[in-house]
C-alpha cells in the first residue's frame, strides 16, 4: 500500500518512514526542506535498504498539492507531519504559523475528500490540554485555551479534521497527541537535527555536551514539583513511529469504531528537567554545564500521559526507557558532530 508522509524528512517523520518501510509499506515523502535535509533519505535507505520516493513540495502552494494527487491517485493513507513547531516563534510570527499549519491541512483534506475512502493520521500535541487539572492526562481532559499560536494550530487542526469527517463518510482519521519526543534511531543513521538553536530540551542537552552550546538554561527551579523543575513525559521517537503504523493499520483494516479518533502517545511517566539532565550524565559519563534561570512564559508545570487508551485499543505501548532514549540521542549527536572524545 502506498502512503504519503508529509514532512517525512523531519525528526518524527523520518523515523515513521523507517517504521512504515520496515512494515512493507510503499512510502512517498513530501517535504519542502525548510527544517530538514535531503541527506536524511540516505539514512533511511541505509536502515531499510530502500530509498523512499521524495518530492520537494511546499504544501502552501495549492496547485502543487492538486498536481501531486493527480500523479499519485493510488495513495491509501496520509500521515501529516509537515508544520512549523516552535512555540516561541509562533508567538512572534503568528500569521506564518496559521498560514502554514492550517492552510496546508485544508489543502490536503480538500484533495482527500474526493476519494471514495481514505485514511488520515494527524500529528497533534499534548499542548492542546494546556495545564491539565489532573495527572495523568487522559483523552477526555478538557482542551483549554492555547498558550501559543502553535498550540492553537493543533487545536484548530483537530477541529477541522473532526468537522470534515462528519460530512465525508469515506474519510477516516486519527489524531495522535504526542507528549515529548526524543532520541534517535539506534543505528544513529537518522535523528533529531534542529536548524539553529534547539527549541527542545534533549538536543540542547546533547549540543551542550559536545561543546556546541556553552551551557543549558533550566527555566524555573521553584515549581511545585519534587525538585522544583517542570515535569514532562519523554517518549522515544521510534516508539512514537511504531504507534503511527499501528494507527494507520487500524484505519486500513476498518477496525476503528468512529471515523475520527484521538489517542495520547507517551510513556505514562513524568520526568523532571533535572532527571533528564541526570539521565544524560549517566549515559555520557560526563557532567553537564547548566544554570538555573527564571521561569519561561507559557510553560506548564506538569504534563504526562495516560496511555491506557492507546495500550488497549491500538495494542501499542512505549518500550524504551529514558536512559535508552537518551543514549540514542547522545550517540547521534556524537556521530554528526564527529565527537571523538571517549567517555566511560
Amino acid at each position: 500500500m502506498k502512503v504519503l508522509v508529509t514532512g517525512g524528512l523531519g525528526f518524527i517523520g523520518s523515523h515513521t518512514v523507517v517504521a512504515l518501510q520496515n512494515d512493507g509499506f510503499e512510502v512517498v515523502i513530501i517535504d519542502n526542506l525548510s527544517n530538514s535535509s535531503e541527506d536524511v533519505l540516505d539514512g533511511i535507505a541505509k536502515i531499510t535498504g530502500e530509498k523512499p520516493l521524495f518530492e520537494n513540495i511546499d504544501l502552501r502552494d495549492k496547485s502543487s498539492v492538486i498536481s501531486f494527487f493527480k500523479r499519485h491517485p493510488d495513495i491509501e493513507g496520509v500521515i501529516h507531519f509537515a508544520a512549523y513547531k516552535a512555540v516561541g516563534e509562533s508567538v512572534t510570527n503568528p500569521l506564518a504559523y496559521y498560514e502554514n499549519n492550517i492552510g496546508t491541512l485544508v489543502y490536503l483534506l480538500q484533495e482527500l475528500q474526493d476519494k471514495k475512502r481514505t485514511n488520515f493520521i494527524f500529528s497533534s500535541s499534548c499542548t492542546v490540554y494546556g495545564q491539565a487539572d489532573e495527572m495523568p492526562i487522559t483523552e477526555n481532559a478538557p482542551v483549554k485555551p492555547a498558550e501559543s499560536p502553535y498550540g492553537n494550530t493543533k487545536q484548530v487542526g483537530e477541529e477541522i479534521i473532526k468537522d470534515t469527517c462528519k460530512v465525508k463518510e469515506g474519510l477516516n482519521a486519527i489524531s495522535l497527541r504526542y507528549f515529548n519526543p526524543m532520541g534517535a534511531h539506534p543505528s544513529a543513521e537518522i535523528g533529531e537535527l534542529p536548524i539553529g538553536v534547539p527549541q527542545n530540551l534533549v538536543p540542547f542537552i546533547t549540543q551542550t555536551g559536545v561543546g556546541l552550546r556553552e551551557s543549558l538554561s533550566v527555566f524555573g527551579h521553584d515549581y511545585p514539583t519534587e525538585d522544583g523543575t517542570c515535569i514532562r513525559d519523554y517518549i522515544h521517537v521510534m516508539d512514537l513511529a511504531k504507534a503511527h503504523v499501528m494507527a494507520l493499520k487500524r484505519l486500513l483494516s476498518g477496525e476503528n469504531n468512529k471515523n475520527y479518533e484521538v489517542y495520547n502517545l507517551g510513556t505514562g511517566k513524568g520526568s523532571s528537567v533535572l532527571e533528564v539532565i541526570q539521565s544524560y550524565e549517566r549515559v555520557s559519563g560526563k557532567k553537564l554545564d547548566y544554570k538555573m534561570v527564571d521561569r519561561r512564559l507559557g510553560d506548564v508545570i506538569t504534563a504526562y500521559a495516560s496511555t491506557n487508551k492507546a495500550n488497549k485499543v491500538l495494542g501499542w505501548q512505549a518500550e524504551t526507557t529514558l536512559d535508552q532514549a537518551m543514549k540514542s540521542a547522545w550517540d547521534w549527536e556524537c556521530k554528526i558532530r564527529n565527537y571523538q572524545e571517549v567517555h566511560v
